[in-house]
């Protein structure tokens, strides 16, 4: 069983379990960023799931950039953290929706592939 890292703005918090649930609902493991869902203080949060987006046996990580405040396919500092360090740790990186406008010379650089909602693009 492949594990799948979730990350994403806590105001797209139902999404992330929503798609946590389809995820594993095809055989995957995934991992959420609980402590920030809990409101545990982003010190300590970020610092937690950022050891699971470098576990080495995670391989997968998802972004679920949904659209925030108006902004579509919307990446925030936090999921381009993590982004960045999947890159860094040879991590292979989803993007539930498109590519993020402002990001986008990094993503395509850094082989992010975006999924477009389709969650069997996922290898």
């Amino acid at each position: 069983m492949k594990n799948i890292v979730l990350c994403g703005s806590m105001k797209v918090k139902d999404k992330i379990i929503t798609i946590s649930e389809e995820l594993e609902k095809m055989g995957y493991k995934t991992l959420l960023p609980v402590e920030c869902m809990q409101g545990v203080d982003k010190l300590i949060a970020s610092r937690a799931h950022l050891d699971r987006v470098i576990d080495p046996k995670n391989k997968i990580i998802l972004i679920v950039n949904e659209t925030k405040n108006g902004i579509e396919n919307y990446i925030g500092a936090n999921s381009f953290a993590e982004i960045a360090f999947g890159y860094y740790f040879n991590k292979k990186v989803y993007l539930l929706n498109d590519i993020y406008e402002p990001y986008k010379d990094e993503l395509i650089g850094w082989k992010v592939t975006p999924l477009n909602g389709d969650l069997t693009k996922i290898k």
